[in-house]
């Protein structure tokens, strides 16, 4: 095949799907003229899995990359069918806003914010080679021969180098929904000495809508009370279509003991580690043969599809064993299966060789994002593409390059576990996972991550505006609440009846009255009204402010604890092996990460604290310039 120069560019991002789409906006907002080369310009931001963003830590994540001037949240407010917060009686830290999306619409959506973007070229073409000249990317080759040149390159490439679909026996090479797999790129990417692993993810099947007896299930509403994830929606989609419950039976759970030789997961035809917190049926099975059912979510695709995802159903049995599976379980004994479900084995890259940039250690100027990084999950991906294409645009343009911390964001806890950890499975991001979870917050993300998105070029004028208004209004009512008292009276005391079924005895500060776990700060408004009335998300804010203040407070001194450590950086000409008295696997593993503070290093497996306490006293003492000089 000939080959000929197709096009210059700072920026090119190889695949057009959640972290694709996200690295590619960010990047050419940030002014660096960007392409996007995908396989198939027409499955833009596809959802092969779950039609559904958010949940616990996912939905913070959702906004936080809207915080930060990412597309994720603004195009399911304008395409999902229902949306829902979830742990809505458990306290902030946990509460997550959940989206069933139009899957059409939404990769329609964001493909037209592609298309619009200035700065952006979107084209299809199949990447096949990366050019790479004295350990630095230098553009890529596709697969007709066209040579693209750019001073940086983002992949993107999620399940499909080398991906393969496994249904019962049957394994064939393909991406995703018999899409094209990424065969000769994944072979480039080995030789140029990149460890990989192999990692397997699945999906249960689809069912036919209209062949379903919802009356043996239960409805499953979306919140009456508008909802939205990002900070700039104002029209909100109130006919909301519902999901619905239902669970498999005995006769389910018997169906998969006879057949489990039929499984690849058990017949060994599947190699690759499947994630431990999404699992097949019937490994659920098989690992809680103790409870009689599970659930079954009926969730629908779409308002112009008749198409149903059966979550918690997910499922690489062959065919005819699927069909039985439907028929066992209440309201779909009827239910006319369109899609079969699925395993999908493909190519990872071990995270551990990239820096917290997401740049790869072995070629500068490189960069991964995405599923290819051993996540799971849209929104972890969209999350890795948003810090890649801001980074590779940095770096493209001589800017200063950005690192979220732990304490920051949950984007900081993904990036920071990937590269610090790595990952035997496919990674999920958990609440339990951040340290800082009470400061990590879906309400706060604004307030967490504006200032640097705006400082980037991801934020106009008018949202930051608008961000530093609210700001000042929850610092001036925290203020006044901590000032104001307020008195027995007869209006007190009938707030205070109506509320707790008491009256005040004494008079209290505002703050200290508000931090009673029954008082709100709708009902103290009531008691010492303001003359401008302040919006719901303001009075979330006071009200978290003051009555978590003294758990905030401790945790606020924990990030500036771990600051210090952060602040104490590893010098990058550390020999480790001149080191005595690190353990041996510790050594190991700080020669393969290269940490680049005494945090990140302490987070790391297998280096301990007497390991650290030595590389200290080495670092603080100068024997570094020592052997340098």
């Amino acid at each position: 095949m000939p080959q000929f120069e197709a096009g210059t560019f700072d920026c090119i991002v190889i695949g057009a799907g959640h972290a694709g789409a996200e690295a590619a906006l960010s990047a050419a907002k940030m002014g660096a003229s960007t392409l996007v080369l995908t396989m198939n310009i027409d499955m833009v931001a596809f959802m092969p899995c779950n039609p559904s963003l958010g949940g616990p830590a996912k939905g913070i994540v959702v906004r936080e990359i809207d915080a930060l001037g990412g597309a994720m949240g603004k195009v399911i407010d304008k395409t999902h069918i229902q949306m829902r917060m979830l742990n809505t009686g458990k306290g902030p830290a946990v509460r997550a806003l959940r989206a069933q999306a139009d899957k059409v619409l939404y990769q329609q959506e964001m493909k037209r914010l592609l298309e619009e973007q200035d700065n952006l070229t979107l084209r299809q073409g199949v990447v096949e080679e990366l050019i790479v000249e004295e350990n630095e990317i230098k553009g890529l080759i596709t697969q007709v021969g066209a040579i693209y040149r750019a001073k940086t390159v983002i992949v993107t490439t999620g399940t499909f180098l080398r991906g393969e679909v496994i249904i019962g026996d049957l394994k064939y090479s393909s991406g995703p929904n018999n899409q094209m797999p990424s065969i000769k790129l994944a072979e480039n990417i080995s030789k140029l000495g990149f460890e990989m692993v192999r990692f397997k993810t699945g999906t249960p099947p689809r069912v036919n809508s209209r062949t379903i007896d919802y009356s043996k299930t239960e409805i499953q509403p979306g919140d009456d009370i508008p909802r939205a994830f990002s900070f700039e929606t104002t029209e909100y989609i109130t006919d909301q279509l519902p999901c619905w419950l239902t669970y498999t039976t005995a006769t389910t759970h018997e169906i998969i003991n006879e057949n489990i030789h039929l499984s690849p997961m058990y017949s060994g035809v599947i190699q690759g580690k499947g994630p431990r917190y999404c699992p097949s049926i019937e490994d659920k099975i098989v690992r809680f043969a103790d409870k009689s059912r599970h659930q079954i979510f009926l969730e629908p695709e779409g308002r112009n599809t008749q198409e149903v995802y059966v979550q918690g159903l997910s499922t690489s049995l062959p065919e005819h064993v699927q069909r039985r599976l439907i028929e066992s379980v209440p309201g779909l004994e009827n239910a006319e299966m369109m899609r079969a479900g699925y395993a999908i084995e493909y190519d990872s890259i071990i995270p551990t060789q990239l820096w917290p940039t997401l740049e790869t250690k072995k070629i500068r100027n490189l960069y991964t994002a995405g599923q290819l990084n051993g996540t799971s999950g849209y929104e972890e991906a969209a999350a890795q593409g948003l810090m890649a294409g801001i980074n590779a645009a940095a770096r493209a343009l001589g800017k200063e390059e950005s690192i979220l911390s732990r304490s920051e964001a949950y984007i900081g806890v993904l990036i920071d576990d990937l590269v610090t950890k790595g990952t035997s499975e496919p990674y999920r991001l958990l609440t339990s996972r951040a340290e800082y979870r009470l400061l990590l917050r879906h309400d706060n993300a604004d307030l967490r991550l504006t200032e640097i998105g705006f400082n980037l070029g991801l934020i106009d004028e008018k949202r930051f505006a608008s961000y530093q208004f609210k700001k000042q209004q929850i610092e001036d009512e925290v203020k006044r609440l901590r000032k104001v008292t307020i008195k027995p009276s007869e209006h007190v005391h009938e707030v205070m009846r109506e509320t707790i079924g008491t009256e005040l005895r004494e008079p209290m500060k505002a703050a200290d009255l508000l931090k009673r776990p029954e008082i709100n700060y709708s009902q103290i408004a009531k008691m010492i009204p303001l003359s401008e009335e302040l919006s719901e998300a303001v009075q979330e804010q006071v009200e978290i402010s003051i009555k978590y203040e003294g758990y905030i407070a401790k945790s606020m001194q924990q990030v500036d604890r771990m600051k210090k450590m952060e602040n104490k950086k590893i010098p990058d000409n550390i020999d480790y092996e001149a080191i005595s008295g690190i353990a041996n696997e510790a050594r190991a593993i700080l020669n393969e990460v290269r940490p680049l503070s005494i945090a990140q290093a302490s987070r790391m497996p297998g280096v301990n604290p007497a390991d650290i306490s030595i590389l200290l006293v080495y670092i603080e003492h100068g024997r570094i310039a020592k052997i340098s000089g």
